[in-house]
Parts: C-alpha cells; sequence; structure tokens
C-alpha cells in the first residue's frame, strides 16, 4: 500500500535584524554601481560637448516623471542614485577633472569659468530638499519628488556651479509649482469639483499654520485624514517640466 511522504517542514525565515528588508538592502548596494555608471556616462559626453551631462540629467528627470505617471511613485534607485552622482560629478570637478558647462551667464563665467565642486553639489542637493520638504511634509506630495528634486539639485550645482546653480533650482522649481497648479486648476475644471477644492486650499493654509506653530507632525496628521478625498496627480510630472523647461531657457533663451 503507497503511503504519501510529506514533504519535510521549512524553517520559517528569520526575519532581518531591524527589520530591514532584504529586496531594500540590495536595492542601497545596486545603488553605488548605478551612481557609477551616471558618472561615468557623464564625463564619457563631456568629451563630445559639456552640454551632454545637461542632456543626461534632462533624460533622468523625464524618466522619473513618466515612472510617477504610471505608478505615482518616483522609484529610489533612481532618485537616489541621481543624487550620489551628482555628488560624484561635484568631486570630479573639485579634483580638476570638469564635467558640465559651467555658468551660462556671461558676468558670472568670468567669475566662476569652471562647474561646480563638491560643496556646490551638496549645496544644491540641500536647497533643493528644503525647498520641497515643508509641501512634503504636509503631505502634498511625496517622498520621492522630494528626492527626485534634490538630485536635479545636486546635478545643477555640479553642472552650473554654486552660483548660479542655486538660482537654476529656485527658479526651476517655481516653474514646476506653477505647471503643477495650472494642471491642478485644469483638473478642478474638469471635474467640476470647484467648491470643493476650494475648501481643501483653506484647510492647507490651515496646515501651513499648523506646521509653522506645532510642527510637521501634527501637520502631516491632519493632512493624511484628508488625503482620501484627493484627486491625485502625479508631482514628479509638472516638476519634470519645470526642471526641463527652465533648463531649455536657460541655454537657448537667456544664453542667446
Amino acid at each position: 500500500m503507497a503511503t504519501d511522504l510529506a514533504a519535510p517542514a521549512r524553517a520559517p525565515e528569520q526575519a532581518d535584524d531591524l527589520g530591514i528588508d532584504r529586496a531594500f538592502l540590495m536595492m542601497l548596494a545596486r545603488l553605488p554601481v548605478i551612481a557609477a555608471g551616471m558618472v561615468l556616462a557623464a564625463w564619457l559626453g563631456q568629451q563630445f560637448s559639456p552640454y551632454v551631462p545637461v542632456v543626461l540629467l534632462c533624460g533622468g528627470m523625464i524618466l522619473a516623471a513618466v515612472i510617477d505617471g504610471v505608478k505615482f511613485k518616483v522609484p529610489n534607485w533612481l532618485t537616489l542614485s541621481m543624487i550620489l552622482a551628482g555628488w560624484g560629478l561635484g568631486t570630479l570637478n573639485s579634483l580638476g577633472v570638469t564635467v558640465g558647462p559651467g555658468p551660462i551667464d556671461p558676468t558670472l563665467r568670468g567669475l566662476f569659468p569652471a562647474s561646480g565642486g563638491l560643496s556646490a553639489a551638496v549645496l544644491g542637493s540641500l536647497v533643493a530638499f528644503g525647498l520641497l520638504f515643508p509641501v512634503c511634509a504636509l503631505g502634498a506630495i511625496g517622498q520621492g519628488d522630494v528626492k527626485m528634486q534634490t538630485g536635479f539639485g545636486a546635478w545643477v550645482g555640479a553642472l552650473y556651479g554654486g552660483q548660479e546653480g542655486m538660482w537654476t533650482v529656485v527658479y526651476a522649481i517655481c516653474a514646476g509649482y506653477i505647471v503643477g497648479g495650472i494642471l491642478g486648476l485644469l483638473m478642478i475644471l474638469l471635474r467640476g469639483q470647484l467648491h470643493r477644492n476650494l475648501a481643501n486650499l483653506k484647510d492647507i493654509v490651515s496646515d501651513l499654520k499648523i506646521l509653522l506653530t506645532v510642527g510637521p507632525k501634527a501637520a502631516a496628521q491632519r493632512a493624511q485624514q484628508r488625503r482620501p478625498t484627493w484627486h491625485r496627480l502625479p508631482y514628479g510630472i509638472p516638476l519634470c517640466i519645470g526642471f526641463v523647461g527652465y533648463l531649455v531657457y536657460l541655454h537657448w533663451f537667456y544664453a542667446s
């Protein structure tokens, strides 16, 4: 008489220390490799034209916007690699290996003839982070959008230098806010929910007051309570339009 042989029981997998997911650790391990590939591509492109690294930056922003539009999330492997690569480009410039066009403004080019070093890249990432963090604290945009902006700031600081790079970050994020406002207004008009969205705007103003008086945690909790009623807008798209659009203006209109 045949008998069923039970498969040996498998021991339960032990959780990683501190609850860290293995996939997350693998992603972190890949970041330096991806960032190094970006730096190498920018350096190789520099041998043909100093504007090739700018094109690579625009390509990275467009890729992030496309992924955000499809998945409503910008992946860490892209945003964090962009940040590390921006710092890497700044390090090359600090070592005398020029990558990037340098300042476009003729008055600044005489004062700052070279691209930005590591300090400019780090400063650019900090300025970019600071401009979006309050909005993220209110839950209006995702953390991936903030990291996307931080990567943009790191690259801009390295490619254009500390002076022009910082203003490029500021103007680009302002352009992104304007584009986001226009897209949001179009969504409101198309869906015919003007009164509801005006009420949301009033609540956002109240959240800002709470952010300044009580703290980001209280403001974020209040915003999260209203989040299910929001219309989702992948904010990586307007940010990308603002970033790339301002770079186009900087090179093809301002510089001419």
